[in-house]
């Protein structure tokens, strides 16, 4: 079992081998799922409204996403 502490401000350190099997790295987003006594932890999966190219589909060419990537 891996475990962390938890700081005075309700902080903690995510543990190395819990980010390599979720795949996260600084400034991804964690998700918790709460059942029963339990809480689940998983990557958050951006909403499509997040990607203006997913909501906008005339942006969706190679043109445009270049020309709009430094936004």
């Amino acid at each position: 079992m891996i475990t962390s502490k938890l700081t005075s401000k309700a902080q903690t350190t995510i543990p190395q081998p819990v980010r390599l099997a979720l795949g996260v790295a600084e400034g991804d987003e964690i998700a918790y799922r709460i059942e029963g006594n339990r809480v689940i932890l998983t990557r958050a999966t951006p909403l499509q409204m997040d990607d203006p190219f997913a909501v906008f589909d005339e942006w969706d060419g190679e043109a445009d996403r270049a020309a709009y990537a430094s936004l």
